[in-house]
Formats: C-alpha cells, sequence, structure tokens
C-alpha cells in the first residue's frame, strides 16, 4: 500500500509499521465516555436482588478494583431499582387518592378507617399463593398488590353501605341485641354481590396466572395477589 510522506515522498505503509493479526474483541463497547466490558449471568432458583447483594460482597472481599476502574450491576437489576424507586411513592399516592375518594363518599373518618382497615387482612390471601406458587416478590407482584388494594376497598364498601342501611331501620329501637342483629343481616344480604364480584374475577384471572407464553411470567405474577386474596377470602366467607 503506498504511503504519501509530509515531504512528499512515495513510501510502503510495510517500511514504517509492522503488520500482523491478533485476536481481540469484536468490537469497543462505550458507556459514559468509558470504554467497558460486559459479564452476562443467568441465574436460578434465586431472585436478582438476592443475587446482587451476595456477589457483591464476595466481590468486596475478593476483588480489588485498579484505579479508574468501576463496576456497575445493569439489565433487570437496574430496572427493578428504579421501579423500587417509583413504588416508593406510588403506593403511598394509590393509598392517598383511595383515602380522598372514601371520604368523599362517606363523609365520616371513622368509616373511611374501617374499610382501611381491611387492607391488611386482605394481604393474606396474596402472600399464601405467592408462597405456594414459589413466586419471588418482584414489581408485577407489586402492581398486584396495588390493585388487590382496590377490590379489597369496594368489597369493603359493598360490606359498610349494607351495615349502614340496616342500622339506620333500627332508629329508636337501637339496643344491643338490635344492633348484632342488624349487623348479622347486613352481612348476610351482601353475601350475594361480593361472591359474584369475587367468582368473576378469579374465574378471569385463574387462566392468566397458569398460562404460558411471552408475557405469561410477568401477567401470572400480577394476578396471583388477587386470586389468592378472593379464594382465600370467598372460603372465609363460606365456612361463616
Amino acid at each position: 500500500m503506498p504511503f504519501v510522506t509530509p515531504s512528499g515522498a512515495h513510501i510502503q505503509l510495510g517500511d514504517i509499521t509492522s503488520i500482523q493479526i491478533e485476536d481481540s474483541p469484536p468490537m469497543i463497547k462505550s458507556e459514559n465516555a468509558r470504554p467497558n466490558g460486559w459479564v452476562y449471568v443467568d441465574i436460578e432458583n434465586i431472585d436478582v436482588a438476592q443475587y446482587v447483594t451476595h456477589a457483591n460482597e464476595l466481590i468486596q472481599q475478593q476483588l480489588e478494583l485498579p484505579a479508574g476502574y468501576s463496576l456497575t450491576w445493569s439489565g433487570q437489576y437496574e430496572y427493578m431499582e428504579r421501579a423500587k424507586a417509583k413504588l416508593t411513592y406510588v403506593v403511598p399516592l394509590t393509598l392517598a387518592i383511595i383515602i380522598i375518594l372514601l371520604y368523599a363518599s362517606f363523609r365520616s373518618f371513622p368509616q373511611v378507617v374501617m374499610i382501611i382497615g381491611t387492607l391488611p387482612f386482605a394481604l393474606i390471601g396474596g402472600v399464601w399463593l405467592l408462597y405456594l406458587e414459589n413466586f419471588n416478590f418482584s414489581v408485577a407482584v407489586g402492581v398486584g398488590f396495588i390493585a388487590l388494594a382496590g377490590v379489597a376497598v369496594e368489597i369493603g364498601i359493598i360490606m359498610l353501605v349494607y351495615l349502614d342501611s340496616k342500622c339506620n331501620e333500627l332508629k329508636d329501637n337501637f339496643s344491643n341485641e338490635a344492633l348484632k342483629r342488624a349487623i348479622i343481616e347486613g352481612s348476610e344480604q351482601r353475601i350475594r354481590p361480593v361472591m359474584m364480584t369475587s367468582t368473576s374475577i378469579i374465574f378471569g384471572l385463574t387462566p392468566v396466572l397458569y398460562s404460558e407464553g411471552t408475557g405469561a411470567e410477568v401477567m401470572s405474577r400480577i394476578a396471583a395477589p388477587m386470586v389468592g386474596f378472593l379464594k382465600y377470602k370467598s372460603e372465609f366467607q363460606y365456612r361463616n
């Protein structure tokens, strides 16, 4: 290959350089104006967060990075951290909106507290199903619990409306025995609408929970908390 020097002389490239073939990376990757290399990791029988935590402990104990070098976890772990940061304000915001809507409907803080107080108990069935299905907590599971909170509040509203209706019928005949009877009658009347809601959601989401194919891994985690909660609640109501 001819090469022209700054002085105008014509020489061959081989006269001024040594050419040889060597193995090298297929491409040079960079991020934030810094060259980098990627190590791809596949994990089984452990969630991403737990794996990264254990790996960081080993890296700190056994690896000393030279000056100018850094190590960063990316991929699913990075997405999970971003989603976790969003959930830290999405969940409280969701609860705040629910409380505001409930107060706008009932105009009574005690009644709002009664409905919100059912939410911790609504998690029982969802947590049990996640345990039985061996699902780790993830962003999809968090979204499922947010949807579960909406359904639990809806069922609590139905319950409270029927109880208020029966208690208002007492008027001047108020007594402990009459109040107890009114609560029982109000609870009996709300079984049908609650069972209709629970049954329709269970039959609708069970195929999603056990589906296979593209996107099924995410959708099953969203459906699991709601199916577990409604199955547990339906069985509890049936027995009582």
